[in-house]
C-alpha cells in the first residue's frame, strides 16, 4: 500500500504508511522539519526534552542524558501513570523503538533530505488511534528544531 496524506485538525498535512519490520505490520506518521537531522536526533534521544515533544510523557527517569540500546527508565505520563520502559533497537543518528510495560511501543526514525530531516514514528497496526499523538509530537518537534536554529 502506497503512503497516504492526512491533515490533522489544525490542518497540517502529515503521512501515514503501513511498514512491517521484523513481521509487525505497523503504521507511520512523518514530518519533514527544517533542521539538520543531528538536532532532530538529539532532541529524540535526550530523555530531559521528551516532556517538550511527547504530548503524553510529564517526566523520564533514566541513570543517563541520552537513551542507547538497552537503556531503562521510567516514563510517567501526563495523567500520572508511571511505567518502565526498555529501548530495544538503536541505530545512532537514525532510529532508536522502545517497548513500554513490555508491550513494543513507537518506532523512531530520522533521515537526512536535499530541504531538511523527515522524522517518522511508527506504530502497530492495533494503536492506529496514537497516530493523532504522534502527529503532536511531531509538530511539537518541528517547533522546537526552528526554534533552536534561530532566525
Amino acid at each position: 500500500m502506497a503512503p497516504v496524506e492526512i491533515r490533522t485538525p489544525e490542518g497540517e498535512r502529515s503521512h501515514l504508511a503501513p511498514v512491517e519490520p521484523a513481521g509487525m505490520r505497523r503504521l507511520r506518521a512523518s514530518r519533514l522539519v527544517a533542521a539538520p537531522q543531528a538536532l532532530v536526533w538529539d532532541l529524540l534521544v535526550t530523555v530531559a526534552r521528551w516532556p517538550r515533544w511527547g504530548p503524553s510523557v510529564r517526566a523520564v527517569e533514566l541513570d543517563t542524558e541520552r537513551i542507547t540500546l538497552g537503556s531503562r527508565g521510567v516514563v510517567e505520563t501526563v495523567v500520572g501513570v508511571r511505567l518502565p520502559f526498555e529501548v530495544t533497537r538503536f541505530e545512532p543518528d537514525r532510529s532508536w523503538s522502545w517497548s513500554v510495560r513490555g508491550v513494543q511501543a513507537t518506532d523512531h526514525a530520522v533521515e537526512t533530505t536535499a530541504t531538511g530531516t523527515r522524522v517518522s514514528f511508527g506504530v502497530p497496526w492495533v494503536a492506529a488511534p496514537y497516530l493523532g499523538v504522534c502527529a503532536v509530537a511531531l509538530r511539537r518537534l518541528e517547533r522546537l528544531a526552528v526554534q533552536e536554529i534561530g532566525p
